[in-house]
């Protein structure tokens, strides 16, 4: 049996500071083979920068998933095709730096890990997630890999949850993320690929999805141009946890975590 565990959207140094001490923790209770994290919010909630990659990696993380902020450090795009392990959304344009899709390699079998990007409501006018999926998952297939983990940075739920109805089967998990905000539905579809429409976020638990809450007000209620700063501590990780048949890929189990920890 192979355990993954997937951290949702890092959103500043209060998310990055939690996840460093949750990691160990969690590899240490679960037995987990594999660390994937989605890292777009990482630096000050606008992107992740090439040092904070290696921070993260120091750490324990083997794969770092993106998505609709994953330009918006320069210092990324100029590097990002040296750094291995570290994804854009595999549906960008071709002529986007970078790969969508990388292999881990662990002492139980290798882990295929994929990141994709949404197209409603997102700034990226991306290609077809479901046709880049279908490709990824049959390349990985033929590599011998079974393992398969797809994080779908979408807004919209029902992208989420057919894009995991579409892969059903295909796909280890399926595992949404972006919107922040943990969903109720984690779940084993029939098929045997476990889903959930979003994993939550790793940040200020007491902000406005990792932002101050009082200056996210001040902008709701004024309708006026304000800062919005990274909320402060305590700060609350949120992700799953997944077991699967590492022979076949198959989803044994999805169980969803939270832990908060002060500074």
């Amino acid at each position: 049996m192979m355990t993954l565990l997937f951290f949702g959207d890092v959103v500043g140094e209060p998310g990055r500071r939690a996840l460093y001490r949750a990691i160990p923790e969690l590899k240490a209770e679960y037995g987990a083979d594999a660390v994937i994290v989605n890292g777009e919010n990482a630096a000050g909630g606008r992107g992740i920068t090439p040092p904070l990659v290696n921070e993260f990696f120091e750490h324990g993380v083997d794969a770092i998933t993106l998505g609709d902020h994953v330009w918006d450090q320069q210092s990324l795009a100029d590097q990002i095709d040296t750094l291995p392990n570290v994804l854009r959304p595999l549906n960008l344009q071709n002529n986007n730096p970078g790969k969508g899709c990388c292999i881990i390699h662990t002492p139980k079998g290798d882990v295929g890990v994929i990141c994709l990007i949404g197209r409603t409501f997102m700034r990226y006018a991306a290609e077809n997630p479901f046709l880049a999926a279908e490709s990824a998952v049959e390349s990985l297939h033929a590599q011998g890999t079974h393992t398969i983990l797809v994080d779908i940075h979408a807004e919209a739920t029902s992208e989420k949850i057919s894009l995991a109805l579409h892969l059903a089967g295909r796909a280890t998990a399926v595992l949404g993320t972006h919107t922040h905000v943990q969903t109720a539905d984690a779940r084993i579809l029939p098929a045997g690929t476990a889903a959930i429409t979003d994993v939550g976020m790793c940040g200020s638990r007491d902000g406005v999805i990792g932002r101050d809450a009082e200056q996210v007000l001040q902008a709701q209620i004024t309708a006026m141009p304000c800062k919005l700063d990274i909320g402060g501590y305590p700060a609350r990780v949120s992700g799953v946890v997944i077991t699967a048949d590492e022979n076949t890929g198959r989803a044994l189990s999805i169980q969803a975590f939270n832990r908060d920890y002060d500074r």
